[in-house]
């Protein structure tokens, strides 16, 4: 670092030269090549330190920014409603994985829950607390069933291009994420093709696969996580109340048994190589009033109560006795909107 703040030293000491010296005292072409020749020197050993290259390109993550999981919880907090769960899981999961020099395996997270209720929108801030450029950074891969596997005959070739696309992914940057969206209308056996990948092995061809983190999304069990949430509530004790050991094992085990499910069988949970399953609760009433709110908020309007009761009172919930869970979460908030704003 001396010999590069030496460099710099130089080349400001050129540039100001001509400004200290009396004119026609210096040639100014000779001036303008050492000028350059310094400060390209100088740039040259800036550039080539990694903590500047990556300020200006985009870098595979190695050392895990302290930053990321504080900026990892605060968004939680401050975007995500009525998943207690969910917040104080990922936040260590991910926290302590990134801390951990010494993984003996990938950090392998299954979200589960109805739709709306906030697994995509997780699984993007998570992506953004790693790499800047969150979904859209290189070194994340976001895989949607029906739109990258969508023929039952053709499942043997997406399982050799899936083990090629994560394979070579990984060699370019151990620190990858990958994605895989609508779990619940994935072919059965796809994914176990990943199975090498997540398991305790060292090395692989070569490659190491232990600082890699996969993230399954699916519908999947939200009828046992609902199920769990109504005796909750029908006992008296709020969802706040409920711990992932309430429901984790029952969950891991519905979506096992459910042949609609990606994971019907699958290997993956067969040998435990799923870290968290995470329940997404049903959202309630109280929780799509929020919504409205950061919505309304994030498109410059002043907050509207009438309006924000009005969109919450629109929405269809269940079970049809109780009224007590929003049927789609927050996913038609943003639509909704629309009819009520001229935006």
């Amino acid at each position: 670092m001396k010999l590069r703040r030496g460099a710099l030293r130089a080349a400001l000491a050129l540039v100001l030269l001509p400004l200290l010296t009396p004119a026609g005292a210096v040639e100014p072409i000779s001036v303008g090549l050492a000028i350059a020749g310094a400060a390209a020197s100088a740039l040259t050993g800036f550039i080539s330190y990694p903590r500047l290259y990556c300020y200006f390109r985009e870098c595979c993550l190695q050392r895990h920014d302290p930053r990321a999981a504080a900026a990892l919880q605060q968004n939680l907090d401050k975007k995500l409603f009525g998943q207690h769960l969910v917040s104080k899981v990922v936040v260590k999961a991910v926290r302590g994985f990134l801390n951990n020099t010494n993984a003996k395996k990938p950090l392998a997270l299954s979200l589960h829950g109805w739709t709306g209720t906030g697994k995509n929108f997780v699984s993007k801030i998570v992506a953004e607390s790693i790499y800047k450029r969150g979904l859209q950074s290189k070194y994340v891969h976001q895989f949607v069933a029906t739109l990258h596997f969508p023929h039952a005959h053709s499942i043997n070739l997406y399982k050799d291009q899936l083990q090629s696309w994560i394979r070579g992914n990984v060699s370019v940057c151990p620190r990858s994420l990958f994605i895989f969206d609508e779990m619940d209308k994935m072919h059965a056996g796809l994914i176990d093709s990943i199975k090498p990948f997540l398991d305790y092995y060292e090395l692989l061809d070569g490659v190491s696969y232990r600082q890699a983190i996969f993230i399954f999304l699916s519908n999947a069990g939200a009828e046992k996580i609902t199920e769990v949430a109504l005796d909750f509530w029908r006992n008296g004790r709020t969802r706040e109340d409920i711990q992932l050991t309430d429901i984790q094992n029952a969950l891991s085990v519905s979506v096992f048994n459910n042949k609609n499910s990606g994971f019907w069988h699958s290997t993956l949970i067969d040998r435990n190589l799923i870290d968290y399953f995470i329940p997404f609760l049903p959202l309630e009433y109280k929780h799509v009033k929020m919504c409205v709110r950061v919505e309304i908020e994030s498109r410059g309007y002043a907050v509207d109560e009438d309006i924000v009761s009005r969109i919450a009172e629109e929405m269809t919930y269940f079970p049809r006795e109780e009224r007590i869970y929003s049927d789609k979460g927050c996913k038609t908030v943003d639509a909704k909107l629309d009819y009520y704003y001229d935006f």
